[in-house]
C-alpha cells in the first residue's frame, strides 16, 4: 500500500520501489520472510500507483497516443487495475496470515531513512497542499496542465517559505532536480536508497524519454506513410471479428514489441498508433485501447529480465526478476482481466454521441 501511495504522488514506480521497497526488503530479511513474495508485493504496489498517477510518464503517454483525456484514461483503468489490486490484496493478505510471526521488528534502515529526511527538511502540514491539489484535480477531472502548474507553483513557494530555498536553488531544482548538496549534506553520508528517491533529475531527466518518444513516433510515421504498417496490421486483423480477439491481439503485439525493443515507451507508441483505427472501426472507445496498452506494457515491462525496468527491480530489491514474477500478481493479472472484460463486454466502452 505504501509503495502504491508513493507511486501515485510521485508518478514513478522506480522511485517508490527503490526507496520504500528496499526498506521493506530489510524488514523481510530480519523477519526471515519469503523475499520473492515481498518483492512481488512491492512491485505490484509500485505499478498500481504508477498506473493511476496523473504524473506518470507512461500514463500520460498512453492517453496521449490514443487521444484520450488523461483523467478519463486513469479512471477507466480501474476496470483492470482495480480488479487486479483486489485480487493481489487478497493473495497478499492470505500469504501474510500464513507466514505471520510475532517477532516483528523495525530494521535500522527505516530509522536511518526517516532520520536523514528529518535533518534535510522542515516538515509542515502545508507541504501537503501540492499533493492535495493533484488529488483533488484528479478526482474532479480538472484540466491536467493547469493542475500540474498550480501544484508546482505552490511547491516552489513552499520551498522558499519553509525550506528557505533561494531563487537560484529553486530554478536549479526545477531544471536539474533536487540534490542533497543543496541542504549541506554529502552524498557519501546519505543512504543510497534515499539518493535514488530524491535525485530525480528535474525536467532535464525527461529528455531521454522525450527523445525516445520522438524517434518512436517518427518510426511509426514512416511505416504509416510507406504503407508497411497498414500491411502488417491488415494481415493481423483479417480474422479479428470480436472485441476479445482485438484486445488479445493488442496484448500479444505489445508483449512481443516490449520483449524485442526492451522499451516501454516504444511498446506503447507503436501498437497505439497501429491499432487506433481498428478500435474505431469496431466501435470501441479509444480509452479501451489506452487501457490495454498499459495492462500489457507498463505493468509487464518489469517482468522481463532484460528490460531496464526488470533489471532495475531485480538489482534494487535483490531478487531475480523470474523469482518475484509469480508473486507480482497485479502486473500480469491486468491482462487476464482485460481479456475477461473484453469477452463479457463488461467495462468496454462503445463509441456514442456522448463519448
Amino acid at each position: 500500500m505504501l509503495t502504491a501511495i508513493v507511486s501515485v504522488l510521485t508518478g514513478t514506480s522506480w522511485g517508490s520501489a527503490g526507496t520504500i521497497g528496499v526498506a521493506f526488503m530489510g524488514v523481510a530479511i530480519e523477519m526471515d520472510a519469503n523475499l520473492a513474495l515481498v518483492a512481488g508485493a512491492v512491485v505490484s504496489g509500485a505499478y498500481f500507483g504508477d498506473k493511476l498517477s496523473p504524473l506518470s510518464d507512461t500514463t500520460n503517454l498512453s492517453s496521449a497516443v490514443c487521444g484520450v483525456d488523461l483523467y478519463e484514461h486513469v479512471y477507466n483503468q480501474l476496470w483492470t487495475t482495480g480488479s487486479s489490486a483486489i485480487l493481489a490484496s487478497i493473495f497478499y493478505f492470505i500469504m501474510g496470515q500464513v507466514g505471520a510471526k510475532n517477532n516483528i521488528v523495525v530494521p535500522e534502515t527505516i530509522n536511518i531513512l526517516t532520520g536523514t529526511l528529518d535533518n534535510m527538511f522542515k516538515w509542515n502540514i502545508l507541504l501537503l497542499i501540492p499533493l492535495a491539489i493533484v488529488l483533488i484535480g484528479s478526482i474532479t477531472k480538472k484540466p491536467t496542465i493547469p493542475v500540474m502548474l498550480l501544484a508546482s507553483l505552490i511547491a516552489l513557494i513552499n520551498a522558499a517559505v519553509f525550506q528557505r530555498a533561494d531563487l537560484k536553488s529553486i530554478v536549479e531544482v526545477t531544471l536539474n532536480g533536487f540534490n542533497v548538496g543543496m541542504v549541506g549534506m554529502s552524498e557519501e553520508n546519505v543512504a543510497p536508497e534515499l539518493i535514488r528517491l530524491l535525485h530525480r533529475g528535474g525536467m532535464m531527466s525527461m529528455m531521454n524519454t522525450l527523445l525516445i518518444a520522438v524517434c518512436a513516433i517518427s518510426f511509426a510515421g514512416t511505416m504509416t506513410v510507406t504503407g508497411s504498417l497498414d500491411v502488417v496490421i491488415s494481415k493481423m486483423l483479417e480474422k479479428i471479428n470480436s472485441t476479445f480477439k482485438l484486445v488479445a491481439s493488442t496484448i500479444a503485439t505489445c508483449l512481443i514489441i516490449t520483449g524485442v525493443t526492451s522499451n516501454g515507451q516504444v511498446s506503447i507508441l507503436m501498437p497505439g498508433e497501429a491499432f487506433k483505427e481498428a478500435y474505431l472501426k469496431m466501435g470501441l472507445h479509444p480509452k479501451v485501447l489506452s487501457r490495454t496498452l498499459e495492462d500489457s506494457v507498463t505493468c509487464t515491462e518489469c517482468l522481463i529480465p532484460w528490460t531496464a525496468a526488470g533489471a532495475y527491480m531485480a538489482s534494487t530489491l535483490g531478487v531475480a526478476t523470474l523469482n518475484y514474477l509469480p508473486y507480482a500478481i497485479l502486473n500480469y493479472s491486468g491482462m487476464i482481466f482485460a481479456l475477461v472484460w473484453a469477452f463479457t463486454g463488461i467495462g468496454i466502452t462503445k463509441i456514442n454521441k456522448n463519448s
